[in-house]
């Protein structure tokens, strides 16, 4: 046994003297064995640690917007709700008509004489300013004797239709070709229907912003009201918004389904 083991052991004995004084020494022997035992500690250092989830093993939320209701009786103590609506309603009806007027698949003479034309800053129907007859299954008369000035403003009326038509000029008269029923004439008006669909998405928008605006405008507002207002005018919106989606689904479908 070394020295330094030794001399351990010779002051372990005596604390475990010490230590069992007041004791059975029936209890001095095992501490004493226990005591022969030990070894030197070092002191140790504690460490508090932290551990932080990763950022891709958290969660995202998944909470939908919360579905506002519309209550009338509160947006008309700040805005005029029954302009708003007309407004609105007016847009989708105007969309209704022109998808009925000028996305059918076999160009009508009605749709033609029916087509709003804008000209001298006044809108007039094109049956009013000139003869329409359809001279055969394949091609539309457009005769604009009466008012041939107004010719310029009615091949543009007739392009921007949405009938995908491409009406040729003769003079006073023009003839319509009425187009084949083929993919690409299915696939022409289908966009025609994105488009109109869009411009009364945004028209519908604008009424939104416009009341949005004069109710900003106005004095003493109450805060939570303001919000509230803003927030139902949206939702009001959306649902013109979603009718009008609806009915291009109903027409992309109809104008796409069939065959060639």
């Amino acid at each position: 046994m070394d020295l330094f083991r030794r001399k351990f052991l010779q002051q372990s004995y005596f604390i475990c003297r010490i230590l069992t004084a007041s004791r059975p020494y029936s209890h001095f022997t095992q501490n004493y064995i226990l005591a022969s035992n030990l070894k030197p500690v070092l002191p140790t250092t504690s460490f508090s640690v932290r551990y932080y989830a990763k950022g891709k093993d958290k969660k995202k939320d998944s909470k939908k917007p919360t579905k506002v209701e519309v209550n009338a009786d509160f947006l008309k103590t700040y805005v005029n709700y029954d302009q708003i609506l007309s407004s609105m309603q007016k847009n989708l009806d105007t969309m209704k008509d022109e998808y009925i007027k000028n996305l059918s698949l076999r160009s009508t003479t009605g749709a033609i004489e029916t087509l709003i034309v804008n000209t001298g800053g006044e809108e007039h129907e094109l049956q009013e300013l000139a003869q329409i007859v359809r001279k055969n299954p394949k091609t539309i008369v457009v005769n604009m004797i009466n008012f041939p000035q107004t010719i310029p403003d009615v091949l543009q009326a007739i392009r921007k239709s949405g009938m995908n038509l491409n009406p040729q000029q003769d003079g006073t008269t023009l003839f319509i070709p009425v187009p084949k029923v083929t993919k690409e004439h299915r696939e022409g008006l289908a966009k025609n229907a994105k488009s109109l669909f869009i411009k009364c998405r945004d028209s519908i928008k604008d009424v939104q912003n416009n009341a949005i605006k004069k109710l900003k405008k106005k004095d003493k507002v109450p805060e939570d009201d303001l919000h509230s207002c803003i927030a139902q005018l949206g939702s009001l919106a959306d649902k013109f918004i979603a009718q009008a989606e609806h009915l291009l689904e109903t027409k992309q479908t109809e104008l796409l389904g069939g065959k060639d």
